[in-house]
């Protein structure tokens, strides 16, 4: 295969990364992202043809401190992972021993990841090593993403020079979520969106939140408010899930409203069947991923040991995960018998959630 790119190439794969952008080629998996919009896609032998793997991991989802008080110093009432001010953080030398794992490697023929989301604490301040992390993965080329939800200026500041993307959670005090937003998007930054978990709960407060989209002057410069599906885990185990019905009442009041909204995987389902009529049904499904868990994407804790994904950790075979800085490399556990018996899991229920009712819907 002659690929024509600068970069390495082993004949059948071949990889150009820079500051700006990552091109992946080979025969039958194939990429362009650029790590300054976020622009990604991904396509097979052809530009139709859609891959249901890739041969690594495209993103990692790594936790670097379970210690949180919550925002405005009052613990989430639905956090899946149960975090409190009592929790640990992940040391700078196991943050660096896992990206180097995972980073593109010349010398290794490895691709490695594009994006790293960091799970940390609503103020982003329990980890004293964070702003390092977000530096080292910078200098691999590695955009760093994370969700927070209620910040001061400094940090606000920090965050504008350092993180590609940043999600805002939205909790009961609005004000809290609307003033970060404000402070990120301040500073120029344009990849600023709110997250709003939905359930049966937080029903309302979603619609309020899509209704402040084109009304709160606070908002007027962030992109998109992205829903995301409920777990039944952690301290979210008495929430209740939407209905399908639901669903679509929250994704028609976004629409009707000229509303940026997305979804996190989980939802994509939903999603699709919430737009089966809709005129333009054809474009908007090229934009609805299923689950990627274990297919495109992996979660690190803050142990350092992989998982499926997040909301996977300490579920009945998953009690424990594995080791990633005791591994050789992360192909060992991209290709571990537990991630390959998942991954066929998955696929056998068509990329529907096989361990969590999401929005309804259990397989």
């Amino acid at each position: 295969m002659n690929v024509k790119i600068p970069g390495w190439t082993d004949g059948k794969t071949a990889v150009i990364q820079n500051g700006k952008s990552k091109i992946v080629r080979s025969e039958s998996y194939n990429y362009d992202f650029n790590s300054v919009t976020g622009f990604f896609a991904r396509w097979g032998k052809t530009r139709d043809d859609d891959p249901q793997i890739a041969p690594e991991s495209e993103i990692l989802d790594i936790e670097v401190s379970t210690i949180c008080k919550g925002p405005g110093g009052k613990l989430c009432k639905f956090c899946y992972k149960a975090n409190t001010p009592n929790g640990k953080n992940m040391s700078f030398e196991t943050f660096k021993i896992i990206v180097d794992k995972m980073k593109y490697s010349q010398e290794d023929k490895r691709i490695g990841i594009t994006q790293l989301a960091i799970g940390a604490d609503a103020q982003c301040e329990s980890n004293p090593d964070i702003w390092k992390m977000m530096e080292y993965s910078r200098k691999c080329h590695i955009i760093p993403n994370i969700t927070i939800a209620d910040i001061s200026d400094e940090t606000a500041d920090k965050l504008s020079s350092l993180a590609g993307a940043v999600a805002v959670s939205r909790y009961d005090d609005k004000n809290l979520c609307y003033d970060s937003v404000k402070k990120l998007t301040d500073l120029g930054m344009d990849q600023v969106n709110i997250h709003a978990m939905i359930s049966q709960e937080s029903l309302e407060q979603v619609k309020e939140t899509i209704l402040d989209y084109h009304t709160d002057p606070r908002l007027t410069k962030m992109k998109a408010i992205v829903l995301l599906s409920l777990k039944q885990q952690g301290r979210g185990v008495g929430f209740k899930p939407l209905t399908q019905s639901q669903f679509k009442e929250l994704v028609d009041l976004a629409i009707e409203n000229n509303v940026q909204v997305g979804f996190d995987s989980c939802g994509a389902h939903s999603f699709i069947n919430a737009i089966k009529d809709h005129p333009n049904y054809d474009m908007l499904v090229q934009q609805a991923e299923p689950c990627e868990s274990t297919l495109f994407s992996s979660y690190i804790n803050v142990e350092g040991k992989f998982f499926p994904c997040s909301f996977v950790e300490d579920t009945p075979g998953w009690e424990d995960g594995i080791d990633v800085v005791a591994a050789e490399s992360f192909e060992s556990v991209w290709n571990d018998e537990r991630t390959i018996q998942f991954r066929n899991k998955l696929h056998s229920c068509g990329r529907n959630c096989p361990v969590f009712t999401v929005n309804g819907v259990k397989v």
